[in-house]
């Protein structure tokens, strides 16, 4: 399995990563993509890619933080991703839920994401809430201007966002939220993803699957997620979890060369 969004240096994972990394790989988990949400961030996440070779990096603007990273550009962005263990630019996106940015440079900041990526054939990956139809008019407008590849992480759109996600083509990427038990409509949606387009994520420390909710949430919670996605969609773990392995190192393909 490969925990395609997770960010290990956070507040609940960064003060034993060691032994969370060493539980994830006991979990069977053969790979993690830590992600960055702050330039702050950008060194020790890489330095903690470098340590590790089942580890790799983003480098990105998360849309809470849009207001405070004004100066973090596309040419920043390329810049920064020329790094080896950097495999994809973001998180970016929209996020109309807290507002904690204005609306305006959020959409900025996700357009200068969305250049980078197609600047350096790196996979987008794009953090949307409350905000379907800006993020899927930004993305269908910037696709038209040249194509690049995405991957809408943590899934909870309706079903008709996942459906021209699928037409632009980007990938989808289900966390612990499926397992539930109110998720029912990213339950369905979750089912009939392509399977060729389907990866799964923690986005730990957050939002720990069924059986683990209440707990801070770990990259090795990943195989909980996959064994209910596989239930899910009439699959066995095994083929969910080679199926979403080899879509992992098809869209990043940097980290697979690494």
């Amino acid at each position: 399995m490969i925990d395609s969004h997770c960010h290990l240096n956070y507040k609940g994972l960064v003060e034993e990563q060691g032994e969370v990394i060493a539980r994830a790989r006991a979990a069977g988990v053969r790979g993690m993509l830590n992600i960055s949400t702050r330039e702050r961030e950008w060194g020790e996440i890489i330095a903690t890619a470098e340590a590790h070779p089942d580890i790799w990096a983003s480098v990105g603007i998360h849309p809470h933080e849009a207001d405070a990273h004004i100066n973090v550009d596309t040419e920043k962005l390329v810049a920064a991703a020329q790094h080896p263990r950097v495999v994809a630019i973001g998180e970016t996106g929209l996020d109309y839920y807290y507002d904690h940015s204005d609306r305006a440079q959020q959409q900025a900041s996700f357009r200068a994401h969305i250049s980078a990526s197609r600047e350096t054939g790196l996979p987008l990956i794009v953090h949307t809430r409350d905000a379907e139809e800006d993020t899927l008019a930004i993305l269908s407008d910037e696709m038209e201007k040249g194509a690049f590849p995405g991957l809408i992480h943590c899934f909870t759109a309706s079903g008709a966002f996942a459906d021209a996600a699928l037409e632009l083509g980007l990938s989808i990427s289900i966390s612990g939220i499926a397992t539930f038990k109110n998720a029912r409509d990213l339950q369905e949606t979750s089912a009939r993803v392509p399977s060729e387009r389907l990866l799964i994520e923690t986005d730990a420390p957050f939002l720990a699957p069924v059986p683990h909710r209440g707990k801070t949430c770990e990259p090795g919670f990943v195989a909980d997620t996959a064994r209910f996605l596989a239930d899910l969609r009439g699959e066995t773990p095994e083929e969910l979890t080679a199926a979403t392995t080899r879509n992992f190192f098809r869209l990043f393909a940097k980290a697979k060369a690494a």
